[in-house]
Order: structure tokens, then sequence, then C-alpha cells
């Protein structure tokens, strides 16, 4: 049977505390819908680019976002395009198993490869199916191989002890269990190819199943990303140290920590400009006003010239706009003579 080794240390601990207050922010706090479902899309994005960019995918997060919208975008390679899709696809597969206490087979983990590989390089990477040949693992960014994983005709068994781990009961954190999965799998490498992405979107059914969704508002594949270098040092770290997996279980944790305390800072910013507006449509501002302010939350400052051009007024009623937005107290003039500016005051 596998067990894994590690040592819960004071930073594991720490950051797992405080992903737990995320948590309980995220799950006390009442959001509105439409802002839950923007943002989830925009961490769906994220999440999408991300992984497949790790894995050496060339678009750019632009790109990637208008393809995920169904534009047409020119100059991009078929396999980057069908890998990003794809990868949304197997995100959806796994929202499905939600607040779902089911086991996690071989036979799931299967199909979240066959999604993520179908259509792409002609097929050749055998959706679904187990390697029958060695693979090695490369650095994406130097083309150094840096592990060679286990004979493929170790595969089957190292999987059903992987998967029998999986589901048995354990003392521990889902988050960490989420964590050492990821590196196991990847360790194993069962797959032709697609391990790393089928390992991030395994984490996450890890994590969904077990409470752990943060409403999907989260992307740990940007995190990684961003920080590529100390990922891979990461994960080489347990294969330097006799598979001792505390020094990934601390990069893991840090990172989900990162992204939960990102999210609760975008949710306090939201309830904060819900306030404001609330108290705006009490003191009477029409609709142009609102977006007036709505425009202040996003930008640092706007100028008379400014208002004229956005909302297509005279500038005496932009003057009387913001004359009464000054008054009531929700912006505050900076500046003098032409170089006058308006900002939001924090208390709305």
């Amino acid at each position: 049977m596998y067990r894994p080794k590690f040592i819960i240390t004071n930073k594991i601990n720490n950051d797992l505390l405080e992903i737990e207050r995320a948590r309980g922010f995220l799950d006390a706090t009442q959001l509105k819908e439409e802002w839950i479902k923007e943002m989830q899309s925009a961490a769906l994005i994220l999440e999408a680019h991300h992984s497949t960019h790790i894995e050496g995918t060339e678009l750019t997060l632009s790109k990637a976002q208008n393809i995920l919208a169904g534009k047409i975008v020119k100059g991009v390679r078929p396999d980057d395009r069908q890998e990003l899709l794809n990868y949304k696809d197997a995100i959806d597969f796994v929202s499905e198993y939600l607040d779902r206490k089911s086991e996690i087979t071989e036979e799931i983990i299967k199909d979240i490869h066959r999604i993520l590989v179908k259509d792409v390089r002609g097929g050749s990477l055998e959706p679904g199916s187990y390697r029958k040949v060695q693979n090695y693992v490369a650095n994406s960014m130097t083309g150094e191989i840096i592990y060679k994983p286990p004979a493929s005709n170790q595969v089957p068994a190292l999987m059903k002890e992987f998967v029998e781990w999986l589901n048995e009961e354990k003392n521990i954190s889902a988050i960490l269990i989420a964590g050492v999965a990821q590196h196991r799998f990847v360790d194993i490498h069962p797959f032709l190819d697609g391990n790393g992405r089928t390992a991030r979107v395994l984490c996450t059914l890890i994590l969904y199943q077990n409470g752990y969704d943060f409403k999907r508002l989260f992307s740990l594949s940007e995190y990684y990303d961003k920080n590529r270098r100390e990922y891979y040092d990461a994960i080489q770290k347990v294969r330097e140290s006799g598979l001792d997996m505390t020094a990934w279980l601390e990069y893991f944790v840090r990172g989900l920590k990162n992204q939960m305390l990102e999210v609760r800072i975008k949710g306090e910013e939201v309830i904060k400009k819900e306030i404001i507006i609330e108290n705006a449509v009490r003191a009477g501002f029409n609709d142009r006003q609102k977006k007036a302010l709505i425009y202040l939350m996003e930008k640092q400052n706007i100028t008379r010239s400014e208002y004229v051009k956005l909302y297509d007024v005279s500038i005496r009623t932009a003057n009387y706009d913001l004359e009464i937005m000054e008054k009531l107290g929700f912006i505050e003039r900076i500046g003098v003579g032409r170089a006058i500016k308006y900002r939001l005051l924090q208390g709305g």
C-alpha cells in the first residue's frame, strides 16, 4: 500500500489556518450571484490558460480569453487551441462532483485524461490508456530531462495502490491529500502525455469533493505558472529527498493560501462597492452618476472632460453631477485649475 512521507510543519499548519479563514469568509459572505458567475468565468479562463501554458502552449492570456469566448483567433497552433478547450471541458467535468463524496476510481482518472488529450497531436496520445513504453519528464522551459518515471509494466500496480490510498479514511486535511495526490500522480506519470494537466485536474476534483471548491473562484495553475521555476524545484525536491513530500506540501499549501487571500480581497472589494452603490441609490443618484461611481472604483480618478466623453453630456451636466456627488460625500476634488480631478472617498 502506498504511504506518503511528510511532516506537517508550522508553515503548513499556519497556511492551512489562513485557508480555513478564507473559506469561512466565502461561506459566510453573501456575494451577488452575478459577481460570483463573472469571477468563476475569469478563474476558469486563468486555470485553463496557465495549466496548458505550463506544458508549453504559446497562447497569450488575451488569446485564451477570446478562444474560450468562442471567437475566431488567427495565428494559433491547432493543438494549443484544442488543449485549452479540452482543459475547460475537464474542469467542467470535475465540477459535476461538487459536494459529491464518491470514490475516485481509475476510470474517472482515465476519463479526465481522455478529455484533456482529445484530438490533440493527431490522436496519437492514446487517450485514457496507460503508457506501454518508457517516458521521461523534461523541463518545458529548458528541454532538460529531469526525471525518469517508473517502467511502464509497473504503472497498473502503482495506479491501483494510488487509488486505494486516495479512497481510504485518513486523519489529515483534504488539502494535504490533494497536494500529495498531485505529486504522486506526476511521479507515476501513467500516461504518454498530459500527466501534469491530469494531475492538476485530479487535485481540483479532490478539493471539490471535500468542500474546498471555494465557489470555484481560484486558479492554482496561475500560481504555478507565475512561479514556474519554484514549481519545478518543489516537485524535484521530493525526488531528491527520498520521496519526502514536506517541501512540496509547503509550496502547494502556500500557493493555495495565496490564491485564497486574493479571492478574499476581491470579495471584500465587491462588498465595499455594493455598499457604496446602495448608499448612492438611497441618496437618489441617477444611472449616470452610479456608473460614474463604478468607474471610480476601478480607476484612480476622473476629470471633468473625461466625464463629458464617457457619458456624452454637456460640461454643465458634468459639473452638476460631480458637484452633487462631492456635496453628498461620495467623491472629493484634488488638484487646482485645469488639473482638477475627482476621486472616490472610501466611505462613500
